[in-house]
């Protein structure tokens, strides 16, 4: 369903003001609430336990996010062997905090972020997402100056595919968080990136043939060689 650009710069400039107006002063007041609950319950410790075994190497390419992430093989999309990939499946942005240590030590040239399609799921409000990258990106500025930041939107998902997890049906609110974490990106001087067009059928949703299941990119599809495309055509690598 397409969404009206006047609806769309309502909810804009509403998620806007809370975010500027409320959050820099305090941390929403129902924080604890949306504390990292892994749908895989043992994944996110054991994903952060493994990745904390590893060799600190500083200056490679970091793709930070959730399953999305952790699907795609970056090493073989960008022909790099050295590209470190930081997806756990979901993950939510209180999870990315918490494990941002483990990407500030190991001063990325670049960091590529998405994040965000779990906490829609969890009914998390599209400031409170919007409020925490800005909190992610911030914390990677001052931790690793010399690090560029690429803010990646949230992709689209299609309900009507089989399978599909009905908690994700939110697509009004994919639209009006990429409005928010745009303008953050932009307020932080980091690149964003608009990867949500780039796979929408004529309805607006996930095109059915990069999907499986409405919500991840097929692993094996050209999904992922789409996106390392854009990335590219963007001057992000």
């Amino acid at each position: 369903m397409a969404y009206p650009s006047k609806i769309l710069l309502a909810i804009s400039f509403c998620g806007l003001f809370f975010l500027n107006a409320v959050f820099p002063q305090a941390p929403p007041s129902n924080q604890h609430l949306f504390d990292t609950i892994p749908f895989v319950p043992d994944h996110y410790p054991q994903r952060v336990a493994k990745f904390e075994k590893e060799p600190i190497v500083t200056g490679r390419i970091i793709f930070l996010g959730n399953s999305i992430t952790e699907i795609g093989n970056w090493n073989r999309l960008l022909g790099d062997s050295t590209v470190i990939n930081r997806g756990i499946s979901g993950d939510i942005t209180f999870g990315v905090l918490k494990r941002l240590d483990d990407i500030i030590k190991r001063q990325p040239s670049k960091l590529f972020i998405m994040i965000g399609i779990n906490d829609i799921g969890k009914d998390i409000p599209d400031a409170v997402i919007a409020d925490n990258y800005r909190k992610i990106i911030m914390a990677v500025q001052q931790g690793s100056p010399s690090t560029k930041v690429y803010v990646q939107s949230i992709l689209p998902v299609n309900p009507g595919v089989p399978n599909f997890p009905q908690h994700y049906d939110k697509q009004e609110h994919i639209l009006s968080t990429n409005i928010l974490i745009r303008q953050v990106a932009e307020n932080l001087h980091c690149v964003y990136v608009n990867l949500h067009d780039l796979y929408i059928d004529g309805s607006g949703r996930l095109d059915s043939k990069y999907t499986g299941d409405g919500l991840h990119l097929n692993p094996a599809g050209l999904g992922y060689g789409m996106w390392i495309n854009e990335l590219k055509k963007q001057g992000c690598l």
